[in-house]
């Protein structure tokens, strides 16, 4: 898996993740991707933070609605740039004790990708095996969020697994995944 090391540009670092990766993107061809990214060289910015901070970002899919590729935080585990964090700056401000150092809603936004939802975590997962050892959060639902609560997901087991838990909650081993439409 290529790794962004400082050599190469992000389209090359894009491009060869692609070309490693034919089953995440059948149907797409690269020269689509690379044209549209022409078109729009400000996503770079987006892409090469969530590949510094460890992401692995893919073409995963195309939104015809929305005419756009869907670039997914594609490692293994959750990014580990990206991990011990609550859900949302709403959450991070009603923790009083021990605060962690940010939340994945607001890292996300700066920069410039959304939070991964059930539906893109189980598309993801449905494209290989994730987070086997770790747990990512994921876009709850503002019903559930108004209750104080979050969704995350993980695989275990063989299985894919979205749960449940307080948002203002962070561990060592739950970060979150981007979305990036282009």
């Amino acid at each position: 898996m290529t790794q962004h090391n400082g050599r190469g540009s992000m389209i090359d670092v894009l491009r060869e993740r692609f070309e490693a990766h034919p089953h995440r993107h059948e149907g797409i061809v690269w020269d689509a991707v690379a044209a549209r990214l022409a078109e729009h060289p400000e996503v770079l910015a987006a892409l090469r933070r969530m590949e510094d901070t460890g992401g692995e970002p893919d073409v995963v899919g195309y939104d015809a609605e929305a005419g756009a590729f869907l670039f997914y935080d594609c490692s293994a585990e959750t990014p580990a740039g990206r991990r011990s964090l609550c859900l949302d700056d709403d959450a991070l401000r009603s923790r009083k004790k021990n605060p962690p150092r940010g939340s994945a809603a607001g890292e996300a936004a700066s920069f410039g990708v959304e939070l991964m939802d059930e539906a893109g975590y189980r598309h993801l997962q449905s494209l290989g095996e994730f987070d086997l050892k770790t747990s990512t959060w994921l876009a709850t639902p503002p019903d559930m969020r108004a209750l104080g609560g979050a969704l995350f997901g993980d695989r275990r087991f063989g299985r894919v697994f979205v749960y449940h838990n307080g948002a203002d909650s962070y561990y060592g081993a739950r970060g979150w995944r981007g979305v990036l439409r282009v």
